[in-house]
């Protein structure tokens, strides 16, 4: 076998083996190891080339900031941060139709703002908006269907760890990437409240049967206002204030947002030993996670430009006769269609590094790209069988009668207004370039 047919051998094998249930790091891990095996005839040299690929992600500066974006994000769930943005957000639209669901917009929005984990936010608003809007009369399918659409704006309003991960892997700029998921992140979310707000005037059976929401929130005093909106708002205008201003750098604003939050927990007493201790550990969990997807993308990646594959498929994808916007329709259904079975990290770390030669060869804006990675990506958190934000609600949710296929219908309204958003950036790309 040549090494090309080798290559292609090897990435069919290791879709196979994702979709037979390995966890996708072995699968990489294993079809990369055999393939540089079979390439130079040694599993010496293999197992030597492949040591030195993981040996160059991990120690690389840059991904510092993978683990100090995740700490950050379990310090603000923990110190009730998560629970002010709600109680400010729905203080905003209190009086609107619809305001409870799009108080959740907001207030997943604003909680982006400070942690880039969809998971996490998925798993707070799971706790208190779900309750919330149930007892004012939403349904259960509709409320845990806001908390699975609006949490997936963590991936897309800086900092946001997809992003992080795009720019390890395309070497482009971290902070540029950030403020170019400025307006396409608020474009989501402002959609997402419009969409709420015309089912609920039009449609409102869809939200429930005995919506009593207007007017039902209490308002808040002033200085209840100030003393859970001011906290949240200082360590936006830390992270992101820092960074967009040059004061530091993503990694260095990390740093700098997790201390803010560890003394607002501490000021405000809701950061106990305890506490802290469970956010290390479950930082610890996500980082090694995200690690070991890294280390074995870097592996593949190493073994596909071995074999040749990456320039071959961009030689055919260049000579074919699909044209420039034929390959990126069809790049954003494959993401599409992978979403509903493997995690978004996984699926960016097996397209993007394929992808690359084809986008240089057709002079694509790579921090364009990106941001249309990550919404196309973060469609599939909400497509079924996978949709791993809505197994995160399942599991947080003390309701067992709300089924996953409930959750499903509810979020698929937010899948659709967020192929609304795709298709905007893809036609008017200065949504995402604007800014930079």
């Amino acid at each position: 076998m040549t090494p090309f047919e080798i290559g292609l051998s090897s990435f069919g094998a290791m879709v196979a083996l994702v979709y037979l249930g390995f966890w996708v790091p072995f699968a990489l891990m294993l079809s990369s190891f055999v393939g540089v095996w079979m390439i130079k005839g040694s599993p010496v040299l293999a197992g030597k080339l492949l040591a030195l690929a993981a040996s160059n992600t991990i120690s690389s500066y840059f991904f510092g900031v993978v683990p100090l974006f995740v700490l950050m994000g379990y310090l603000v769930s923990v110190t009730g941060m998560g629970r002010d943005a709600f109680d400010v957000a729905n203080h905003m639209f209190r009086r609107i139709r619809g305001g409870l669901g799009i108080g959740t917009v907001g207030a997943n929005a604003i909680f982006a703002a400070i942690t880039g984990i969809s998971i996490a936010s998925a798993a707070v608003f799971t706790k208190i908006a779900v309750p919330e809007m149930v007892r004012h009369g939403y349904s259960a399918r509709f409320s845990v269907g806001v908390v699975a659409g609006s949490s997936v704006l963590g991936m897309l309003i800086p900092p946001s760890l997809l992003l992080i991960l795009y720019g390890l892997l395309t070497e482009q700029s971290v902070g540029d990437l950030f403020i170019a998921g400025v307006l396409p992140g608020l474009l989501l979310a402002l959609i997402f409240g419009i969409g709420i707000y015309l089912m609920a005037v039009l449609r409102p059976r869809m939200l429930g049967e005995n919506i009593a929401d207007l007017d039902a929130t209490p308002a808040l005093t002033p200085q209840e206002l100030v003393s859970k909106g001011l906290p949240i708002a200082l360590l936006i205008g830390l992270v992101l204030g820092g960074i967009y201003n040059g004061f530091f750098t993503p990694i260095e604003a990390g740093a700098v947002g997790c201390a803010g939050a560890i003394i607002i927990g501490l000021a405000r007493r809701t950061l106990g030993l305890r506490d802290f201790w469970q956010v290390l550990n479950d930082t610890g969990l996500v980082t090694a996670s995200i690690c070991f997807l890294i280390i074995a993308a870097q592996m593949y990646s190493r073994m596909l430009a071995l074999s040749g594959v990456p320039t071959e498929f961009g030689n055919f994808v260049a000579t074919a006769d699909i044209g420039y916007w034929g390959v990126i329709l069809a790049y954003v259904a494959l993401v599409i269609v992978m979403g509903t079975v493997l995690d978004s990290s996984s699926i960016m770390l097996i397209l993007v590094p394929l992808m690359l030669p084809v986008l240089a060869t057709l002079q694509v804006d790579l921090i364009w790209f990106g941001i249309v990675t990550i919404i196309a990506v973060e469609i599939g958190l909400l497509t079924p069988p996978f949709g791993i934000s809505v197994f995160v609600i399942k599991s947080a949710l003390d309701d067992p009668s709300i089924t996953l296929g409930d959750i499903f219908i509810g979020a698929a309204p937010f899948a659709v207004m967020m192929l609304v958003v795709l298709g905007l950036v893809l036609f008017f790309p200065a949504l995402a370039t604007a800014l930079i």
